[in-house]
C-alpha cells in the first residue's frame, strides 16, 4: 500500500477512536454508493453526522481542512442524498469535517469544523 494511502487509513482509525471518545456512535465507516465515499456516518444527540476526514503531518503546506474544496463537498452532499434515500427517519443531519494534524512526536491534534455548508 502506498505511503500516503497507509497514512489516510491510519487518520481514518484515529478519527474513529476520537469520535468515540467525543459522544459519536459511529454507525459506518467507508460508506460506499457508486463512486461515492463517506468516511464516517455517526450519530450523536439525535444528529446523524456525514463526517469527511483529512488528516496530514505538520509542515508548513497548510492545514488538512484546506484540501476539502465545493467539489469534494458536493460529492460528499450526494453521498448523504443517497444514504437518507436508503435509510430513511434521519430528522436532523449534519456535515462535518474532521482535520487531524500529526505531529513527529506521535501527537495529534483533532479539529472538527461542524455543520459545514460549501
Amino acid at each position: 500500500m502506498a505511503v500516503h494511502l497507509k497514512f489516510g487509513a491510519e487518520g481514518e482509525d484515529m478519527a474513529a477512536q476520537w469520535l468515540l471518545t467525543q459522544g459519536f456512535e459511529i454507525l459506518h465507516r467507508n460508506w460506499r454508493h457508486s463512486y461515492f465515499e463517506i468516511d464516517i456516518i455517526a450519530l450523536k444527540n439525535k444528529v446523524l453526522h456525514f463526517i469527511e476526514v483529512k488528516s496530514r503531518h505538520y509542515g508548513p503546506i497548510g492545514f488538512p481542512e484546506n484540501n476539502v474544496g465545493r467539489k469534494k463537498f458536493k460529492s460528499l452532499q450526494r453521498a448523504a442524498d443517497q444514504f437518507l434515500f436508503m435509510n430513511p427517519g434521519y430528522k436532523w443531519v449534519q456535515y462535518d469535517i474532521l482535520a487531524i494534524t500529526a505531529f513527529r512526536d506521535g501527537k495529534a491534534e483533532y479539529f472538527l469544523l461542524e455543520d459545514v455548508f460549501l
